[in-house]
């Protein structure tokens, strides 16, 4: 039914509705995405929802473009954002994207074109054009959640400029491989299409991983004559993989000596999901100065995963390991419509760019769980047998609809060349209702919450190409959590959580390839609540959390020959009055740096370095809570183009074959960081 209506409002807004890109010439591009230069961005559409130059929004953001993506031979988001400092990768128990950000750990504040993107799910990035973290909370922009900030995929679009194809294979020394192609060719002198595709074969380091995953994205873009532009896009993404929760502990840290060992049962811990994600928008300008933007983004998410894992903390290095088990499926139906409109105008001399906002989302999910029951629930590291496991009655039944409706003004005001003010105020009602059907008897819950967010930017320019700023916004999170599958009886009577992040900061495009910035914030969360080390199905309350921090990065050419892309973050993330209480995955120093040399025309080598301090992998509320130690970590590249269309690429990752352990999803689950290994790449477009 959902599909339907999604279908209606799309062929709706196609005549009347707008969405404000660029388009460079009726033969050119049709929507623009944001202006690159190699590793540079120099504005975004995202962080404003108006074309704005990067260093006039007044928050932290990291951008890292196509070109860096490819550089780097990422295939995950976890391998995009392990080179962006201040993101702490979470596990996901094997089954989807999970990061912190500022502190705070998420699931859901994920955006595709800025539109919510919020399943569980592995996100791929055979279609993206680059992806971009937005830090700090932005409920202005987005909505509910946030609270650390958010990341936004952009997706490729179509070209009329000139047909072109492009390929990529790439296979790796654990034996895993990927295929992917990018057709884009104009219909006539107002239309193009783009078809981006994938087909992925998953191994790695451990014992009986393996997966595959085809996603194929057609996509349709049209100048409807005069200002008007439109666009339609299908995504189909097919993902099967093992799911693994890591290692478990050993006296306070992960246990060592079993980098490859598999603690759940091969043939039983799986991940699959079927997603169908259909978006359509359309721009255009109603009057001179007056531009309106419609996106209506319809999904249809399938998913189901199965987790044997280590349940508690090994008794020795070679005695035994707690085990538990449960399945979970769960379908989505996302349905978010949102339009803007954009008005540039002036009063005496002060300029305006004034944005209008509406959203609205219809979210309906059911989820259940049966737990298993193991033959032996002791994994014995000595004699390691897998054990036998079967699932039993449901112990978790819910369905639940969110519904939201938001309202948003946003006004960039400019003071001749020197001064700017970004101010506004959004208006979000979210009402959640849903069924609990166990036990026996249905347990109806809701709750209304009706919240507004304010942004407030103060930007002094002391000369071009340089911005110094401070910033303040807030933004908020309900009961239902960041997945609102279920309500106990005492969240609905609880008031949401609340972000609030103060920051000042400091962008110099040094120029127009190179760009440096700098930023100290202070994130206080109110109403906080956390996963229960003990049982991280359930929340605990803590009170109020401080995260602050300073963060700085360096991105662009250094000479003509030398690009690089570089961070540094230090945090400190604690239960407000208690130091001793720190909270997890959240390092205190973190620093990145990504090289590529071109030595000649034809051969360009690469070299990275990340490094994480110690942090522990759930809230630190005892001397008990598992310790994951810091790591540098050393990656490597070679570049050579066999032809102006052909390029071969080496990546080495791991070069000194360190021991690391990268990310945890609490106190027993622990992932254990790759050995050295390759990975070798073709690549033409033509």
């Amino acid at each position: 039914m959902r599909f339907l209506v999604a279908s209606a409002a799309l062929a709706a807004i196609l005549p009347t509705g707008a969405m404000a890109r660029d388009m460079a010439t009726e033969v050119g591009t049709i929507i623009v995405t944001g202006k690159t230069r190699g590793y540079v961005a120099v504005n975004s559409v995202t962080a404003t929802k108006t074309d704005t130059a990067l260093i006039d929004v007044p928050q932290s953001i990291n951008v890292v473009t196509r070109e860096q993506l490819d550089d780097q031979a990422a295939h995950s988001l976890s391998d995009v954002l392990r080179y962006v400092a201040g993101v702490t990768i979470g596990q996901g128990e094997g089954n989807r994207d999970q990061i912190t950000l500022r502190g705070q750990n998420t699931t859901a504040d994920f955006f595709l074109d800025g539109v919510r993107d919020d399943v569980q799910y592995y996100r791929g990035l055979y279609n993206l054009e680059r992806v971009e973290v937005l830090k700090g909370p932005y409920a202005l922009i987005f909505g509910r959640g946030g609270g650390g900030g958010i990341v936004n995929r952009v997706q490729k679009t179509p070209n009329g400029a000139a047909p072109f194809a492009g390929g990529r294979l790439s296979t790796n020394s654990f034996g895993a491989f990927d295929i992917s192609a990018d057709v884009n060719t104009p219909l006539g002198e107002r239309a193009a299409f783009r078809l981006n595709a994938v087909y992925e074969e998953m191994a790695n380091h451990r014992d009986a991983f393996e997966g595959q995953r085809f996603a194929v994205n057609p996509y349709l873009a049209a100048d409807l004559g005069g200002s008007w532009r439109a666009g339609l896009s299908y995504e189909y993404v097919n993902d099967e993989r093992v799911t693994d929760r890591g290692v478990p502990s050993l006296n306070g840290r992960p246990i060592e000596g079993y980098r490859d060992q598999f603690f759940g049962v091969p043939g039983v811990n799986q991940a699959s999901l079927e997603a169908h994600i259909l978006k359509g928008r359309i721009d255009g300008e109603i009057a001179p100065g007056l531009s309106v933007s419609t996106t209506v983004l319809f999904g249809d998410f399938d998913k189901v995963y199965t987790n044997v894992y280590p349940n508690g903390p090994a008794t020795s290095q070679t005695g035994g390991v707690p085990l538990a088990a449960y399945t979970d499926p769960t379908t989505r139906e996302n349905l978010l419509v949102q339009s803007n409109l954009l008005w540039d105008t002036n009063t005496g001399p002060l300029d305006h760019r004034i944005l209008f906002g509406l959203e609205y989302g219809d979210q309906t999910s059911a989820n259940q769980r049966r737990n298993g029951v193991l033959a032996n629930a002791t994994f014995s590291l000595a004699n390691p047998v897998f054990p036998a496991v079967t699932f039993g009655a449901l112990t978790r039944d819910t369905v639940s609809t969110v519904e939201t409706v938001s309202a948003y003004v946003q006004d960039q005001v400019s003071f001749g060349d020197r001064f700017d003010i970004v101010a506004g105020l959004r208006f979000d009602r979210f009402v959640i209702d849903g069924v609990d059907l166990q036990p026996a008897v249905d347990r109806p819950f809701s709750r209304t919450d009706e919240k507004v967010s304010p942004r407030l930017g103060l930007i002094f320019k002391p000369k071009p190409g340089m911005s110094l700023y401070a910033s303040y916004s807030r933004s908020f999170l309900p009961r239902a959590g960041d997945q609102f599958l279920t309500l106990s009886t005492i969240q609905q009577n609880l008031e949401p959580e609340r972000f609030n992040n103060r920051e000042l900061g400091l962008k110099w495009q040094v120029r127009s390839n190179l760009i440096l910035t700098a930023a100290v914030f202070e994130l206080d969360r109110t109403n906080a609540t956390t996963p229960d080390p003990n049982n991280p199905a359930l929340s605990i309350n803590v009170g109020e959390t401080r995260t602050k921090g300073l963060e700085l990065a360096a991105t662009g050419n250094i000479n003509s020959r030398w690009q690089v892309s570089a961070g540094y973050v230090w945090q400190d993330a604690v239960l407000a009055g208690n130091a001793f209480v720190r909270l997890a995955q959240v390092p205190e120093q973190q620093f990145s740096l990504w090289n590529r040399f071109n030595l000649t025309d034809r051969l360009g080598l690469g070299l990275g370095v990340t490094h994480q301090s110690d942090q522990f992998a759930a809230i630190r509320t005892s001397h008990a809570t598992t310790r994951l130690p810091g790591f540098v970590r050393v990656d490597a590249a070679a570049f050579y183009n066999l032809s102006e269309s052909v390029q071969v690429q080496l990546n080495v990752e791991n070069l000194f074959d360190e021991t690391y352990f990268p990310d945890a999803h609490n106190n027993a689950n622990i992932s254990t960081g790759a050995p050295l290994n390759a990975r070798l790449t073709i690549s033409g477009r033509f």
